[in-house]
């Protein structure tokens, strides 16, 4: 059995937030990730985008950087990367075996057994400690407090990119509940960079790193001037706590990316003060403008030109419609979308519903999927007009060709969907 089959396995235990589990896992695995010197990176929206460009800050001026993203848009290996490339099929097989042992030691002494998402976090702290990594940037799987990622300790930083309502059944029903979530990931004494715009969000946040004595850096107050915007990225202006960053370039689209990038800038400029990090000008730009987030307003050139963005809430889906109507004014353009039972589907197609009227809708390869003649009828009563196709390949068939007959094909509502429509072009 290969490493991903034995590690699903441990999907039948569901998502269980807490970290009793895994610091018995971690402890018996010799706690490999205590040594680790990591950046901590919680949020709604845009943690995924925040750690690319720390990512490629940091690889870019010699560091060697591990990534411990989710959920995977193509690939498994993509959650766990290294110096630049994916986590191997070796050493994917060697530390899962590792944990799996473990896993199955914790169940005979009749504990609780770990998660599939512990296991695989497991896994990435083995991986990093093994190929002794200078920094590790490790990505919040859901929530904060409660996230087997925040084992973590003593991180470098703690980073909290944006609070949006998003699987409310486990984090809250308001934003206060959701903001006090992600504000788990405060520990005593770490600096904060928070770029949370809603007032009542960002003062729980701002109320945690009080009472855990961290120094707070609010990015959410730092402006910027635009100097460049196109569908191949941004350009624009930044001064960041006394220093000037003039010219910062972005290979993304859309000004929450600005947004993202200015989160990135700002906990690197605190690194950079501190200490912790030797960073030169030149290379810190060219990391920045190497991010790229796959199936995040991701450009796919052809007639007609593709574009895949996950939009699974509707702040996502709001980012995007701003995105969409800056770079693609007065174009024809059809929605393949596909959507998750458990989101907020009404208020995500009620933001699609403002870039276009024209959809396909089908259904992603997801236990948790929305039936697609479900999403046909509550696009129907928005005013859309919608086709359904019965998969993935179909639905972008029936959306490039008459009657839609479009200039851009946007795909968006769902990350699964999105990886299976990028497989087809890839």
């Amino acid at each position: 059995m290969d490493a991903i089959k034995k590690i699903h396995q441990f999907d039948r235990f569901g998502s269980v937030l807490g970290l009793e589990r895994m610091n018995v896992l971690l402890k018996k695995l010799g706690d490999p990730h205590k040594p680790l010197r990591v950046i901590h990176v919680a949020g709604t929206n845009g943690k995924g985008s925040v750690c690319k460009f720390i990512y490629e800050a940091l690889a870019a001026n010699g560091y060697k950087v591990g990534l411990y993203t989710s959920p995977f848009i193509q690939s498994f290996h993509e959650r766990i990367q290294l110096d630049g490339a994916f986590i191997s099929d070796r050493e994917l097989d060697q530390y899962t075996d590792q944990v799996m042992e473990k896993a199955e030691e914790m169940v005979r002494e009749g504990l609780d057994s770990p998660t599939e998402f512990e296991v695989v976090t497991a896994i990435a702290f083995l991986y990093f400690a093994g190929r002794k990594a200078d920094f590790v940037i490790l990505e919040v799987g859901l929530g904060g407090s409660g996230d087997s990622t925040n084992v973590v300790e003593n991180p470098l930083i703690s980073i909290i990119t944006s609070i949006s309502y998003d699987h409310m059944d486990r984090l809250g029903n308001t934003l206060e509940e959701i903001a006090g979530e992600k504000a788990g990931i405060i520990k005593t004494g770490v600096p904060v960079v928070s770029n949370v715009e809603q007032k009542q969000a960002a003062r729980v946040i701002a109320k945690r790193a009080y009472e855990k004595g961290a120094v707070l850096y609010d990015a959410a107050k730092l402006t910027y001037g635009i100097r460049e915007q196109s569908l191949s990225g941004y350009a624009f202006d930044i001064e960041i706590y006394g220093t000037d960053y003039s010219g910062v370039r972005i290979g993304m689209a859309g000004r929450h990316q600005i947004e993202n990038a200015k989160t990135a800038l700002t906990a690197l400029e605190i690194l950079r003060k501190k200490g912790i990090i030797k960073v030169s000008r030149d290379k810190l730009y060219q990391g920045l403008l190497c991010a790229r987030q796959p199936g995040r307003f991701e450009v796919l050139d052809g007639d007609p030109c593709v574009v895949l963005d996950g939009a699974h809430n509707q702040a996502g889906a709001a980012a995007l419609k701003e995105t969409v109507k800056a770079c693609f004014p007065q174009r024809r353009i059809v929605v393949v979308t596909g959507m998750l039972a458990d989101k907020e589907t009404d208020q995500i197609t009620d933001e699609l519903c403002q870039i276009t009227d024209q959809f396909v809708v089908t259904e992603p390869d997801n236990p948790r999927k929305m039936p697609a003649e479900d999403l046909r009828q509550l696009l129907d009563k928005k005013g859309a007009v919608c086709k359904v196709a019965s998969n993935a390949k179909e639905a972008y068939r029936m959306a490039a060709e008459a009657p839609f007959d479009p200039e851009v094909v946007l795909i968006a509502g769902s990350l699964y969907l999105i990886g299976e429509i990028r497989g087809l072009f890839n």
